[in-house]
């Protein structure tokens, strides 16, 4: 979905979005957004609007688009009149909003295809295989979701090791982790090692009953059994498997399907079958879900996953990037630029991979490289609004020792060697730029030196910036990580 320059915003209104105001409208849907995160609160609009998109405004009408049918059905039935309201508020031509249903891109299913599609890129039916319903299918299973492509790190170490640890037991073997609930924010890789676990299973034995489940998908079909009277069928599988993998548990609604998956669960872990649940929240906050269910969550293994720290995140990044250009050879991205995403995109893997798909979009039809002020423009919404806030040359001194892997002492000693004198005098020219310090100041604050060293730093510094275009660009880098 390209984005139009401000000279097509006179566009007729009834052209679709990629064709008129692109960045406009994207700045109303943040606002929207906005608006939706502070009445509802932050816990609740994750919940409902995390994973809505925006695809556009034509003819009057907001179209989105949702993974879900359930969130579809949600967001109509709850909040289709709110959010009507907040976009008349931006503009005056909206009459109403279109949700709809996206589909991932996958293989086709194999009773659709005329050849059966390669096993790797074919989407895992985990089925009983003396019951092969389709009916009673799983839900589809990426087959590029796997462990080692998986980004661990201090953030989510100990889930990753239970999930491996769950996928790679001996078959037969009393489960270790039972129930294992996995809670996290979202984008934060819940799915991913759920994911994992199934196709671990699957690679390690085929054979092995393991069954993959969105709650929607139990919902739909537990409901759909009970209207074609095959409710006992439906139980019988469920309760037939090794191993139960369950994904979004915080939409678990409705008295008799919490019921049944009350039942099924105490079968399962009272037959020492291996269930393994994630959720956007600890087992103990999970609105709306029966009493019984939150306290045999509880009785597990409970593991949370926090939002990933910069080292992780430029690892992410790293991955992704490489993977990209393992397609595209001539793909260029300045590591700074990397470097600068990877401090500035904080929230989740989700929005990191988001920003880095932008540069690879403008890096692949752009015949501009991609520069520190084209990164900052494109991921502009994912970094949000900072306030400016008043710099220190504590912090000046503590982003460049960091960068540099020095010390802070070194950079006030005397030491004159290359590996402390480059960063010393860079940290020099940038407590001139950035405070208001004069240069006797400065000198006092770098070890006492005199204000004639500060003002010949500053001086050297402009001079390799001026010819050294990747020295100028690291300059830039450092004042952004400064600024956060």
């Amino acid at each position: 979905m390209s984005a139009a320059g401000a000279g097509n915003e006179a566009h007729d209104s009834s052209t679709d979005f990629g064709a008129r105001s692109g960045q406009g409208l994207e700045a109303s849907w943040v606002r929207v957004r906005s608006r939706l995160r502070a009445e509802l609160g932050e816990d609740v609009f994750n919940s409902w609007f995390a994973r809505v998109d925006f695809e556009g405004l034509s003819a009057g009408v907001v179209r989105l688009s949702v993974p879900t049918v359930f969130l579809k059905g949600w967001i109509k039935s709850h909040y289709d009149e709110r959010l009507v309201q907040l976009w008349q508020a931006e503009d005056a031509s909206v009459r109403r909003i279109d949700v709809s249903r996206r589909t991932a891109l996958r293989a086709v299913a194999p009773a659709e295809a005329a050849a059966p599609a390669p096993v790797a890129q074919r989407p895992l039916t985990l089925v009983t295989p003396e019951t092969p319903n389709e009916r009673f299918a799983g839900s589809p299973v990426d087959a590029k979701l796997t462990f080692e492509t998986f980004c661990e790190g201090r953030s989510n170490d100990l889930a990753y090791r239970a999930a491996h640890a769950v996928a790679t037991a001996p078959e037969g073997s009393s489960p270790a982790y039972n129930p294992l609930y996995i809670h996290a924010g979202v984008g934060l890789g819940k799915t991913h090692l759920l994911q994992s676990i199934a196709n671990e299973c699957q690679r390690m034995d085929p054979n092995r009953r393991v069954l993959y489940l969105t709650v929607e998908r139990f919902t739909v079909q537990f409901v759909s059994a009970l209207r074609d009277r095959s409710a006992l069928d439906f139980k019988e599988k469920l309760r037939g498997i090794d191993i139960l993998l369950i994904d979004d548990m915080q939409f678990l609604t409705g008295k008799s399907v919490q019921q049944e998956f009350c039942h099924m669960l105490n079968a399962l872990l009272d037959s020492s079958k291996q269930v393994v649940v994630v959720a956007d929240r600890a087992p103990g906050d999970l609105e709306g879900v029966d009493e019984r269910v939150r306290s045999r969550l509880k009785g597990g293994v409970v593991v949370g996953m926090a939002a990933p720290d910069s080292s992780m995140r430029r690892q992410i990044l790293e991955k992704r990037f490489s993977a990209a250009r393992d397609r595209n050879p001539s793909l260029a991205i300045p590591d700074p630029v990397l470097d600068y995403v990877a401090q500035a995109v904080a929230t989740n893997g989700r929005d990191l991979d988001g920003a880095l798909n932008r540069l690879i979009c403008r890096a692949e039809f752009s015949d501009q490289p991609i520069t520190m002020d084209i990164a900052e423009l494109a991921i502009s919404d994912l970094v949000g609004v900072r306030e400016a806030r008043r710099i220190k040359i504590e912090d000046i001194q503590k982003v460049v020792a960091g960068h540099y892997n020095v010390s802070k002492n070194d950079l006030l000693s005397a030491r004159r060697t290359r590996t402390i004198v480059r960063p010393r005098q860079i940290a020099m020219y940038l407590a001139k730029t950035m405070t208001p310090r004069s240069f006797p100041e400065i000198g006092k604050r770098f070890g006492g030196r005199d204000h004639t060293t500060v003002l010949h730093a500053v001086r050297k510094v402009e001079e390799l910036a001026a010819a050294d275009e990747i020295l100028a660009q690291e300059i830039e880098l450092l004042k952004r990580l400064i600024q956060e």
